[in-house]
């Protein structure tokens, strides 16, 4: 049997969607150990004074359980 914990991240790209979701699970792997499943929950705008877009990707993480943690 396993358990699994979920986090909620936000990565965030100048370029894309998939772009700042791709980089939030890159970091997340930096720290994190056995992920298993993102899913995308919200995708958002937002926009500076200049009318610069920076593109937002909320995850939901799975990764796995390991006491201590």
């Amino acid at each position: 049997m396993s358990v699994y914990r979920v986090t909620e991240i936000i990565g965030t790209s100048s370029t894309s969607w998939e772009d700042a979701a791709a980089e939030a699970i890159r970091t997340a792997a930096g720290t994190l150990r056995d992920l298993r499943v993102a899913e995308v929950v919200k995708q958002d705008i937002h926009l500076d004074e200049s009318g610069a877009i920076t593109y937002r990707t909320k995850l939901q993480l799975s990764f796995k359980y390991e006491p201590g943690n």
